[in-house]
């Protein structure tokens, strides 16, 4: 043995290794380096071996993804057909009815969306008739005096909307009838007033291009229009002119 007897031979799997304990009780660091290299950190190993399961692999995300996906899907999808779809017909019509008045078209794309059975539905949809809870005519008279008294739409534009509800030709001209020429026109123009009233200076070319083409939204006819324009831009010039004082002399 070596004169160093502090010496300790350790033995590994392939050849004993000699180990003094004076290197043992060294410090490590620059000044305790053993054969001149630095200690080497450990590795942490990141990617998973076989005996470990992969954390949050992609394929899995994006199969979770899939699942809730199908879920939403599903929930979204058309509802099932009630136990007694009469019975839920009548609540949902009644319900629909105290908010306001409803045309049978309305009525029945409404059931149709609950997922009642078109069956059920016209069984409904015929008692309220019966009883008068269902009035096409009635909601037609009705929809022309509100439509045009406090939106200010024409006879054009009301027609469309009840043509859309699915009020049939005959009612929907009946109750149209009650706006002649001569309230619609003064309609008309108290809509141009109500705009000139909130511009200032006198009326351009370009504004009286807006006011046409609001009337012309709104389903008024282009005559009355011209007319309503033309007439109300002139007074409202004319009013703006007298405001100015005369100059002295």
């Amino acid at each position: 043995m070596s004169s160093d007897r502090s010496a300790v031979a350790v033995e590994g799997d392939e050849a004993p290794v000699v180990v003094r304990a004076a290197d043992l009780a060294r410090p490590a660091g620059r000044g305790g380096r053993t054969g001149g290299s630095r200690p080497q950190r450990e590795r942490v190993r990141t990617t998973p071996t076989l005996d470990e399961p992969a954390a949050a692999a992609p394929e899995d995300e994006r199969a979770s993804r899939r699942r809730r996906s199908g879920e939403r899907s599903r929930r979204s999808g058309p509802p099932e057909p009630p136990a007694d779809p009469v019975a839920e017909a009548k609540t949902i019509c009644l319900r629909q009815l105290e908010v306001r008045s409803r045309t049978r078209q309305e009525l029945a794309q409404t059931l149709r969306r609950k997922g009642i059975p078109d069956d059920a539905a016209d069984q409904v949809l015929e008692r309220f008739g019966e009883v008068g809870l269902i009035d096409d005519k009635a909601f037609a008279d009705q929809w022309v005096r509100s439509r045009h008294t406090y939106s200010g739409l024409g006879r054009r534009a009301i027609a469309v909307e009840l043509r859309r509800k699915g009020v049939d030709s005959e009612a929907a001209g009946e109750a149209l009838a009650e706006i002649d020429d001569a309230s619609e026109e003064a309609r008309a123009r108290a809509l141009v007033d109500r705009k000139l009233r909130t511009r200032s200076g006198v009326p351009d070319e370009a504004m009286a291009r807006r006011l046409l083409g609001m009337l012309a939204r709104k389903g008024y006819p282009a005559g009355i229009a011209y007319r309503v324009v033309k007439e109300a831009v002139a007074e409202h010039a004319a009013e703006l002119a007298d405001q100015i004082p005369d100059g002295d002399d």
